[in-house]
Formats: C-alpha cells, structure tokens, sequence
C-alpha cells in the first residue's frame, strides 16, 4: 500500500458542505485534496430542482448546482480523488486516511461525508425517486406538489412535520404508519392527527408505488399489517420519512458519535471534533436541519476553522 505526501487539507465529501470548504480552502492557497466516494456531488444531484437555494430566483437543478459548485472549487487549486476512505487513524500526527490502495496523510481533516435517507425498498420507489414522485425531503420538494394528494411515510418526529409542511401545499396527505399509534412527541402527534388534510392509515406499509416507467406517481399500495387487505391510494407523491443514515461508519471509532451515529461537535461549535485539526460538515453531522444551505455554511466554518489551526501550528 502506498503514501502519499502529507497535505494540508484532506476533505472527504463532495456535497455542499465538502464543496463549499475546498472553495474556502482553495482560496486560502492550502491546496486542498478532496476525496469523492460513491456519490460525488451527493443528494442533491439526484434533485431536479431546487428552489430554495439562494441566488436562484427561478431554481436551479440539482446537478448543475453541485458542477458549479466543484468547478468554483477547481478553479482556485482544488485537487479531487476517487477514494473510498475505509479507516482512519488519528491518533498521531499527521492525521491517516486509509483507502484500498493508499494512505493519505493529511495534517487536518475535513469530513463531510453526508447522511443517505433510509428508503423502504419496495417494488416503484427507485424508480420513481429523484424528482419523479418520489423523495425524502419536503422542504426540498413540497412546493412542486400543489393541490395534489401525497402521503408520507412514517410515524416518528420527522415524519409528522414533513407532514404539516406539506399542508401548505398539497390537497390531502395521507400519512402512512406501520402501527395504530405515533412514536412522535405528543405535541406533534396531536399537531400531524388534528389537521384536517392530514389523513392517518394505521397498521399499514407501503407495498408498492405505482405509476408509468418513468413517468408521474399514480398512487401507493398499501397493505393492513393485520388483515393482510391491501387498497391503492391515488396520489401524485410521496415522502419517505423513516430516518436517515450518517455516513459515519469509517470514523466513528475515531470521533465522537450520538446514538444514532451522528458526529458529536464539541467547544460549543457545530464543526470541532475532540481530535485538533479535524473537523465536521453537512448532514454526517446535522440531523436537524439537512438543508443545502446550512450544510455549505458549515463546510465554510470548517475550512477557517482548518486554516487557523493550520496557522497556529506552522511547521509542526
């Protein structure tokens, strides 16, 4: 296995908050390295539109976002790399990054490795995601679904307020949960049962989302986990709101991990680890807010945050 020489900035991760350090980086002449793994440009290039990014007063798709986004980067010295980063050790300096054909080694670390959004896997849903009638985001997407039967799919926090968000604009929401009861907080439970386009289907999984090969959504099978009786319930979309997965794995022995294998920030910032010189971006790190927008103002904190460090510690 080789070495490489040792950087300045390694950044894993190629979303917004990974795209928007290497800029920041770059433009502080440290010549970053960034690391792109199995979805460069990440979720938002499986985004057809996105509206809610500022400076696109009439959208932007989410592939092009994200190639401008990395070209900006290039232009200022950034340097990019298929790698799938598989262990690191940062016990000792400089900081190691193990691939499957090399060692990267990098005085600080950026990772910005995101979060994939848990799906249901059943027959229509792949198909369909993607700005197709299927996606995992209703702040991102609600706005497309006016006057328009959707249903969400879940029973937790996040599902119910996807829920009321999507009363802004849909007709009739049809919110789909495996038991008779919400696992949400009362306060949201209450909120998501009592509004009038909310419409609950309990004891119920989604079997199958139907609708043309590569057309529009048409409606969602579902099936009654105690009768067994399935129906179809006509609609144009739906959200899938059962949690998402940080991308965390490679490093969680390394850093400090929630329950649910989120980074733990510390000092009071959103991107310092409890390892000097490494830092956290984007949704691996954020479970509340997951918006473009906040993960590159995190993506820009964790590059000043790299430069000063890297300022403070010259020639060590």
């Amino acid at each position: 296995m080789s070495t490489s020489p040792v950087e300045n900035v390694v950044i894993v991760g190629t979303g917004c908050a990974g795209l928007t350090a290497a800029i920041y980086a770059a433009r502080s002449n440290l010549n970053p390295l960034v690391l792109e793994g199995g979805q460069p440009g990440g979720q938002l290039t499986t985004t057809s539109e996105v509206e809610n990014f500022p400076g696109f007063p009439e959208g932007v798709d989410g592939f092009h976002l994200m190639d401008s986004l990395r070209k900006q980067a290039a232009k200022f010295g950034t340097r990019f790399e298929q790698a799938l980063v598989e262990s690191v050790d940062f016990s000792s300096m400089p900081r190691k990054l193990v691939a499957s054909d090399r060692t990267i080694l990098a005085k600080t670390v950026i990772i910005a490795t995101g979060a994939s959004p848990r799906m249901t896997g059943v027959p229509g849903e792949k198909e369909h995601f993607g700005g197709k009638g299927v996606t995992t985001c209703a702040t991102c997407d609600g706005a497309f679904y006016r006057q328009m039967d959707v249903a969400v799919i879940g029973g937790g926090d996040s599902a119910c307020e996807e829920a009321l968000f999507l009363t802004r604009f849909a007709s009739k929401i049809y919110l789909v949960h495996r038991r008779d009861s919400l696992r949400a907080s009362k306060i949201m439970a209450d909120r998501a049962m009592s509004h009038p386009k909310i419409q609950m289907v309990w004891d119920s999984v989604p079997v199958e989302v139907q609708g043309g090969n590569g057309g529009a959504v048409s409606g969602l099978k579902v099936r009654n986990v105690n009768t067994g009786a399935e129906s179809v319930l006509p609609l144009k979309g739906v959200f899938v709101a059962i949690g998402h997965m940080p991308n965390t794995g490679p490093f969680a022995a390394a850093l400090d991990v929630d329950e649910n294998g989120y980074f733990k920030p510390v000092n009071g910032s959103q991107v310092q680890t409890r390892v000097p010189g490494v830092y956290v971006a984007g949704d691996c790190a954020d479970h509340v807010y997951r918006q473009a927008v906040t993960a590159a103002g995190m993506g820009c904190q964790a590059a000043i945050e790299a430069e000063r460090w890297l300022a403070e510690h010259h020639g060590e």
